[in-house]
């Protein structure tokens, strides 16, 4: 694949909308530029969980974290 971008006088760059998916970037994120020999990479940095965004949208009702949620699903199946 092949896009082009252009670099604005403060030095700037929108990333094709083609990009930026296939990065599975959005506003805000932050991407590391590493160069080698033959170019530069670009790859996103990723800090969290890629679940973590979706953490509490369920039952409000279910503690977090590995432990309470083990023993809150031993007391709902009666064990």
């Amino acid at each position: 694949m092949q896009k082009r971008a252009t670099i604005t006088s403060k030095g700037q760059i929108t990333l094709p909308r083609e990009v930026r998916r296939m990065l599975g970037v959005r506003s805000g994120d932050k991407l590391l530029f590493e160069c080698d020999g033959t170019g530069v990479r670009v790859r996103p940095i990723r800090n969290r969980s890629t679940f973590s965004k979706y953490r509490g949208i369920g039952k409000p009702a279910i503690p977090s974290g590995r432990k309470d949620i083990g023993n809150w699903l031993r007391q709902t199946r009666g064990e």
